[in-house]
């Protein structure tokens, strides 16, 4: 049995919360703001805090500074209706065990409860300057992502992020960067793809006058550039084998050697990114396996636009209010119910990127207040012509059919899956399934016989 703190100024749902974990044979205990909940904490006691963010006065995220900075305290699971990345990434740097969206049901209660009893406490960490939100996307994918951002944002690890193209590597270089303690020193990226194999080693390593012709002054390199702060190394899988044997002496070292120059200690952590498969390209021989090695201490793999249902839209949306800009500032423009099924059914070979292009080609030559289906007729394979309904009820209605109708195919009928996909609890995903007359009992793959943590009566004590 655990003693739990929950903060949190909704009562009824404090009080939901509370009886299931009784259920559960745990202890739980209320506070319904931060002052009260610090006061509990003080007089201890306490083995795990379930944490609301929005309250008013202090905001939750003044627990997890207030017990990190003292050195310790009960692990803290973030429970919030409106999870961000911005958030999300705070949270868990500051030791959160977990970020979840409410509700949460009585089996990811439970599973929630049993990781934190069994969590180390972090260490402490400072809290990172307030900003605007650098990442777009609440799909389930998405905050495992920005999760594992918070995680990494203050270690030293050389993180190997991966993906295809246009998933957004640098986007998730630099937010790792910024969330970090070495956020206020230079973040410097290097495309090894761009650069040609006989300049690159000048590139990152710099060279001294006259080292050859054509060097007419000094350059420092892009490691000096970075020192104090991050090197990305993008394309890191294009890279020659001669250029990778140098990279990984430098790596294992922490000394570059410029192109005719001397020995110079350099202090910057590295992070890296390709969308090649480097596993094979070791096995072929294309890619130094102890090189593999040191710079995928940590893999951290970003997901395709389409397997991020949930996101595609919110995107589109950002990426159009930023090519208006100050054009459209009385409100902007909007899509469609048409133009919206038609993002969601293309499937985004080239990702993130290309809805940001498409986005742009259409900011640039639609006059109408609201972009239309017509308006992104340059998008490949549009699907079937369908009967635009009456009314914006209507329109949400097929909207809504088509997303879940292609996440349970795509999830081969299972809807725990499916729900993840759509970036919805699987709470939601029966409800919304039920008004819309969609069957889920067909092609059916949850296992038999275990609790369903997401029925109705599994979730009534967290709503």
């Amino acid at each position: 049995m655990a003693r739990v703190l929950i903060i949190d100024d909704d009562a009824a749902l404090r009080e939901g919360i509370a009886e299931t974990l009784s259920d559960l044979g745990h202890a739980p205990e209320q506070a319904g703001d931060v002052p009260a909940g610090l006061a509990r904490l003080a007089e201890g006691g306490i083995d795990a805090v379930l944490l609301d963010l929005r309250m008013p006065g202090q905001d939750g995220m003044a627990v997890l500074r207030h017990l990190h900075e003292a050195g310790g305290g009960p692990p803290v699971a973030v429970l919030t209706a409106v999870p961000t990345a911005a958030n999300t990434i705070e949270a868990m740097r500051l030791g959160a065990v977990d970020h979840l969206a409410k509700p949460v049901g009585r089996a990811d209660l439970a599973s929630l409860l049993a990781r934190m009893i069994a969590a180390p406490q972090a260490a402490p960490a400072a809290a990172p300057e307030a900003g605007e939100q650098d990442m777009v996307g609440g799909s389930a994918a998405m905050r495992d992502v920005q999760k594992s951002i918070g995680l990494l944002a203050d270690r030293e690890t050389t993180v190997l992020i991966t993906g295809e193209t246009g998933t957004g590597k640098e986007v998730v270089a630099r937010a790792i960067h910024r969330h970090g303690r070495r956020g206020a020193r230079p973040f410097v990226a290097v495309n090894c793809a761009a650069i040609p194999a006989e300049l690159l080693e000048s590139q990152l390593f710099g060279h001294a006058r006259g080292a050859f012709t054509g060097a007419v002054a000094e350059r420092i390199g892009s490691f000096r550039e970075a020192d104090g702060g991050t090197l990305f190394l993008d394309e890191i899988g294009d890279m020659a084998l001669a250029m990778q044997a140098k990279l990984l002496r430098v790596l294992q070292e922490r000394v570059v050697t410029p192109v005719g120059g001397k020995p110079v200690a350099i202090d910057v952590r590295i992070l890296a990114a390709t969308h090649r498969d480097l596993a094979a390209m070791v096995r072929e021989g294309r890619f130094r396996e102890d090189l593999f090695y040191r710079i995928g201490v940590v893999p951290l793999e970003l997901p395709p636009l389409r397997a991020r249902l949930a996101d595609i839209l919110p995107l589109a949306e950002h990426f159009l209010a930023r090519a208006d800009g100050p054009i459209t500032k009385a409100g902007g423009r909007a899509l469609s119910p048409q133009a919206a099924a038609r993002l969601l059914a293309h499937p985004w070979p080239g990702n993130v990127r290309e809805l940001r292009n498409a986005m742009e080609r259409a900011a640039a030559l639609a006059r109408r207040p609201v972009i239309d289906a017509a308006d992104l007729g340059f998008l490949a394979a549009p699907p079937p012509p369908v009967a635009a309904p009456d009314d914006l009820p209507g329109a949400v209605a097929r909207l809504e059919t088509e997303m879940i109708t292609s996440a349970l195919a795509r999830a081969g009928g299972n809807r725990a899956e499916a729900a993840r996909l759509l970036g919805i609890h699987r709470q939601a995903l029966y409800e919304k399934a039920r008004r819309l007359g969609i069957d889920l009992s067909e092609n059916r793959t949850e296992p038999v016989g275990k609790p369903d943590d997401a029925s109705p009566a599994a979730g009534e004590k967290t709503k």
